[in-house]
């Protein structure tokens, strides 16, 4: 069992940064691919990123390529998603979450994640 917990959001003008963070129990975390996910009000659940258990591979959705950036420390037991030149489409509760099975991809698809946190909002202001 593996759980998560997200910090790190936060109210940001457009154009502006954060970070969040992502801090896990459990001594598995190194091996789970982890992932991002975002929900706007009245909307679907989205994918964001997402991140094999070494760091090396890294999978992100098209809206947000060349801005936020996912990372691990697996020393820390903590994955992070680095937020630059927000938008206020971006604003959103952002989850993350754990997928402890190992596959040739890395997912984007939610039920394919195990574990999840209780989510940061995030809101970026016009």
């Amino acid at each position: 069992q593996v759980q998560l917990v997200e910090s790190g959001g936060g109210l940001v003008q457009a154009g502006g940064s954060l970070r969040l963070s992502c801090a896990a129990s459990g001594r598995t975390f190194s091996t789970y691919a982890m992932g991002w996910f975002r929900q706007a009000p009245g909307k679907e659940r989205e994918f964001v990123a997402a991140i094999d258990w070494s760091g090396v591979s890294t999978y992100y959705t098209d809206s947000v390529k060349g801005r936020f950036t996912i990372s691990r420390d697996n020393a820390k037991n903590t994955v992070y998603l680095q937020m630059n030149s927000l938008k206020p489409e971006d604003t959103a509760v952002y989850y993350c979450a754990a997928d402890r099975r190992t596959r040739r991809y890395l997912s984007g698809t939610s039920y394919e994640y195990d574990y999840w946190g209780q989510g940061t909002q995030v809101t970026v202001s016009s």
